[in-house]
């Protein structure tokens, strides 16, 4: 079973469960409408991975937030690259069917390390650097649900277990990349950096 570190340690997660349009700006970027209530998905334990991997020139990254749920609460931090098969997806978004194939294949969840939850939840936000380019901002502010939100609609249909992961959505500025490409997520408390994590795509 994939793992994530917490506090130095190795955590097994049953799945990781991901906000689609939580950002407005991000919406209008692909031409979604926004939706009426909170979109919600599913990568499983497969999914996860510590390796950013280049897929297909259609495959596109989605940096985002992202917590780790201990006692059914928020109990840390982190940073995901969601990827996403965006062919793949348009296609069945057009014909109505669920997204697994575009979004739940292996390694689709790339994961930083996690460190404990700030103090202030509402300061949190977000950079993610291409090749020292920045490409997607975020912030709590932004956020169309916030984390307290996302965890209660979550738990009202689905039971959260010790050490799942929720990715909380991604902001504008999605895209594709190449070989060699060099990431870097940050997640800020206010002006304070909590961690950073940088993969070189293999």
């Amino acid at each position: 079973m994939k793992t994530i570190t917490y506090n130095d340690q190795a955590l097994k997660v049953s799945k990781v469960v991901c906000i689609g349009r939580n950002y407005v700006e991000h919406i209008e970027e692909l031409g979604n409408e926004i939706p009426s209530s909170m979109v919600v998905f599913n990568k499983p334990n497969s999914a996860i991975s510590n390796t950013l991997y280049y897929f297909s020139e259609h495959c596109r990254f989605e940096g985002e937030i992202c917590f780790l749920i201990r006692n059914n609460k928020i109990a840390g931090l982190g940073f995901g690259l969601d990827l996403t098969h965006a062919d793949i997806q348009n296609h069945l978004k057009a014909k109505g069917l669920p997204w697994e194939r575009a979004k739940s294949f292996d390694k689709s969840a790339v994961l930083s390390e996690f460190v404990p939850l700030c103090d202030d939840i509402s300061t949190l936000g977000m950079k993610l650097f291409i090749n020292d380019k920045l490409v997607q901002f975020a912030s709590y502010d932004l956020m169309m649900y916030k984390p307290d939100t996302m965890l209660s609609e979550i738990q009202s249909f689905m039971t959260l277990e010790d050490n799942d992961i929720i990715m909380s959505g991604t902001p504008k500025g999605v895209g594709t990349y190449s070989v060699g490409d060099r990431f870097v997520g940050q997640v800020f408390s206010g002006d304070t950096l909590l961690l950073e994590k940088e993969w070189i795509v293999q």
